[in-house]
C-alpha cells in the first residue's frame, strides 16, 4: 500500500508549486483539486477569486494590464505563504495571479487555503489577500475613457494589512 502524500512547507499536497504567476486563465476546480490532493486531513477549503471590475473610481474600465518582475514577485508571495503557514493552523496554500492584458470579468487572482476547520482557512485566505493587495510587486494600469492610469494601493487596503501587524510599504 502506498504511503499517503504528506504536505511540506514548500509545496501543496498535490506536489505542485504554491505560487504561479501566469498570463493564461486558471481553472478554480482544478486548482482546488491540486491543493487538496491526497490529503485526508483537509476538512476545509477556503478560496478567493478576484476579477476585473468594469468600473474604478467612478470611471468605466475597458481593460487592466498587470506587470511584474519575474522571480521577485514569486519570491515575495512565497514568503507571505510561509508567514501564513506560521501564523495559522493550515495545511497548504495556493496563489495564482495573472499578468498581462485583462478585460472586465476576467479572473485576476486565486488564493486558496486548506485546513482541518474553516476558521483557520478563512483567516489565512484573508491574510494572504490583504498582503497581495498592498505588498506584492505588481503594477496595474487601467484603460479608461480619460486615458491609461496606474492604480495605487488604497488606504483601506493598507489598513486591512495593518490589522495583521504588518506595516504597509506604500508611499
Amino acid at each position: 500500500m502506498a504511503e499517503p502524500l504528506v504536505p511540506t512547507p514548500s509545496a501543496p499536497p498535490g506536489g505542485g508549486p504554491r505560487v504561479a504567476i501566469q498570463a493564461q486563465d486558471f481553472d478554480v476546480s482544478a486548482e482546488l483539486a491540486l491543493l487538496r490532493a491526497q490529503d485526508g486531513r483537509v476538512g476545509a477549503v477556503c478560496c478567493f477569486v478576484g476579477t476585473v471590475r468594469d468600473r474604478s473610481d467612478g470611471d468605466s474600465v475597458a481593460s487592466m494590464e498587470l506587470e511584474h518582475y519575474p522571480g521577485m514577485t514569486e519570491k515575495s508571495i512565497e514568503a507571505m505563504v510561509d508567514e501564513a503557514l506560521r501564523r495559522f493552523d493550515i495545511f497548504g496554500a495556493r496563489v495564482v495571479h495573472r499578468v498581462g492584458l485583462l478585460a472586465p470579468q476576467d479572473q485576476i487572482v486565486l488564493v486558496a487555503v486548506t485546513s482541518a476547520h474553516r476558521g483557520q482557512s478563512f483567516q489565512a485566505c484573508e491574510f494572504l489577500m490583504d498582503y497581495l493587495k498592498t505588498q506584492a510587486p505588481f503594477w496595474k494600469k487601467e484603460a479608461t475613457p480619460q486615458g491609461a492610469r496606474w492604480v495605487d494601493a488604497r488606504v483601506s487596503d493598507d489598513a486591512a494589512l495593518a490589522r495583521w501587524g504588518i506595516a504597509a510599504r506604500n508611499g
